[in-house]
């Protein structure tokens, strides 16, 4: 399935999305059927198809959703409601466009707390952004696309150890990776050059780290390939489907 993740709160039973994959239909039923929770929201980091096209889900031929809120940038929001199909979801209120806004934080409940923040991607249609998640316990920082890492103003390491955990940009594994394609095009950070940038993290914070939403060209996609053995043994993570952080 195309990579999308979800805080789950238990104590109300609501549930938050983020990005509406193209698999929207088989997340959603994870998080109501497997888990028992009420969808209370989404989250969008940008206007590239495997990360808001589920939105149509919630439209009119298929749940036909009410007020579903949909967290978005300015751009994101303003895409949404001035093209169609999605702007029909907007007037017929199957969802309901809540703005965000660069590094101001969203409470969902007393102990649950939601950060956007802009990183640097291909934005044709809208802003990019990952989000911090900080929990009671826990917090959790998600960057599913960025250029490079060292194209965004903050360090990335730092917020590595200042998190419990870290989902990162894993699309790519190497350079020349996708077939008859100019990479440098569709820039992401290669897990290769990853490693290398976090290789002088304390081991300990290396291992917060896990590579996340992985083309279907990567192959550390495959959970026994030599590419996911040497991502272990290099002392970081990737992530799968159904794994669990505890906040």
């Amino acid at each position: 399935m195309v990579s999308s993740i979800a805080i789950i709160d238990p104590r109300s039973g609501l549930a938050w999305m983020f990005d509406a994959t193209p698999d929207f239909a088989k997340q959603y039923n994870i998080i109501t059927k497997e888990h028992g929770a009420r969808l209370a929201g989404i989250f969008l980091t940008h206007a590239h198809i495997g990360h808001y096209t589920g939105l149509m889900h919630l439209g009119r031929e298929v749940m036909g959703a009410k007020n579903i809120a949909v967290y978005a940038m300015p751009r994101m929001k303003m895409f949404l409601e001035k093209n169609g199909p999605w702007k029909q979801l907007v007037s017929l209120k199957n969802i309901h466009i809540t703005p965000i806004k660069d590094k101001k934080e969203i409470l969902l409940a007393r102990d649950l707390i939601v950060e956007p923040f802009l990183v640097p991607h291909r934005d044709e249609f809208s802003e990019t952004v990952g989000y911090n998640i900080m929990g009671p316990n826990e917090s959790l920082i998600y960057i599913p696309d960025i250029d490079k890492w060292d194209r965004w103003e903050h360090d990335i390491r730092f917020w590595v150890e200042s998190n419990s955990y870290a989902l990162l940009d894993g699309t790519f594994y190497y350079d020349g990776e996708v077939p008859n394609r100019n990479m440098s095009e569709i820039p992401h950070p290669f897990i290769i050059e990853s490693m290398n940038y976090f290789e002088d993290l304390l081991d300990r914070n290396q291992k917060k780290i896990f590579f996340i939403h992985l083309n279907h060209t990567n192959p550390a996609i495959q959970k026994n390939s030599a590419a996911s053995k040497n991502i272990i043994k290099n002392g970081f993570n990737t992530a799968r489907k159904g794994m669990k952080f505890f906040f």
